[in-house]
């Protein structure tokens, strides 16, 4: 696998040539110390996959993403610092397939855990399609207001939950909770520019907040997310996680809550990622009657959560990314 390192610090170009060449599958083809010199690399060796950090002299991230992605479509995961999580989201837009929270620190526990980061996400990127056109989306929805949706990704989850989202009708009726694996320092930047995309109300889900239609929670990193139901209301409980999670926040802590207060009026959604997460969960909700659906093989980047859910045999339907959305509308009329 062809990898091509884009940043100005040649520190930063050092460490990342050495995490990334770690693994003996993956060499990196080459450097380039600015957007110009990197299209110009793109051009001549053409790799499999780019890392770009997004402050660059000359030609930056955000110039460098808009002319890869006219000239020479190739999969990038963006570098960025915890300063800059809401830069991500906008190289997000601009056609990056994932992005990386460059540590502050690199203490030896901290360079493994970005070796392993670094390898998987470069990994990921290779199966992309960066040409994949946007799915169109349906003119109609009505959906119940109890009719709730619960979502779970990983790598490659961002764009994902994205396109899932932008692929409803503006006229929600349904909640929809997501959670998707990410550092806390991102999930509220991710819950904000998903709020600026589309009809719905995205935000990152605070302890006590009221599940409401129309209105979509991002699971806050570094914690869990569930649900409630006190008073009348659904309410939602951000609690921190046991020993005995492996995922903060959790697919499977999320299913599980949903399939206990919403039972048959819950649809659990595994798109893509690595791992198993979602699997126990899905299981769950379909012992309380409600419905399983996980992201079919060629669409997902990573089809480790959706083909684990699957093996479970708790999956109702597997299906490619696009038609989701459309199928959750189609659902939600038969419903009403």
């Amino acid at each position: 696998m062809k990898v091509l390192v884009v940043d100005d610090s040649a520190h930063n170009r050092r460490l990342l040539s050495e995490l990334l060449e770690s693994s003996p599958d993956v060499k990196v083809v080459g450097t380039a110390i600015d957007g110009n010199e990197g299209l110009r690399q793109v051009m001549a060796l053409h790799p499999d996959v780019v890392t770009l950090d997004l402050e660059m002299p000359r030609l930056g991230g955000y110039s460098f993403l808009r002319l890869l992605k006219s000239t020479a479509p190739t999969p990038v995961i963006v570098i960025s610092s915890y300063a800059h999580k809401t830069d991500v989201f906008k190289a997000l837009e601009l056609g990056a397939f994932d992005f990386i929270a460059k540590p502050a620190k690199l203490t030896t526990e901290v360079l493994e855990k970005l070796r392993k980061e670094l390898q998987e996400k470069v990994h990921a990127a290779r199966l992309v399609r960066p040409e994949m056109k946007p799915v169109k989306r349906p003119k109609v929805m009505t959906l119940e207001p109890s009719f709730v949706v619960g979502i779970g990704a990983s790598t490659g989850g961002p764009p994902a939950v994205q396109r899932l989202l932008e692929s409803l009708s503006p006229e929600p009726s349904m909640s929809l909770l997501v959670c998707q694996h990410m550092p806390k320092q991102f999930t509220r930047a991710f819950a904000e520019r998903l709020d600026r995309l589309g009809p719905f109300s995205v935000r990152e889900a605070q302890e006590g907040d009221l599940l409401a239609p129309g209105h979509v929670f991002i699971a806050p990193g570094g914690r869990q997310l569930v649900v409630y139901r006190q008073n009348g209301q659904y309410v939602l409980g951000t609690p921190p996680p046991t020993m005995q999670d492996k995922h903060a926040p959790s697919v499977d802590r999320l299913f599980m809550s949903l399939a206990e207060v919403f039972g048959s009026k819950t649809i659990g959604v595994v798109l893509t990622g690595m791992g198993s997460d979602g699997a126990l969960g899905s299981k769950a909700i379909q012992r309380a009657g409600g419905e399983v659906w996980a992201e079919s093989e060629e669409t997902a980047v990573i089809y480790g959560m959706p083909q684990e859910a699957v093996a479970t045999g708790a999956v109702s339907r597997v299906l490619p990314l696009g038609e989701i959305g459309p199928a959750l509308v189609e659902l939600a009329r038969k419903r009403r």
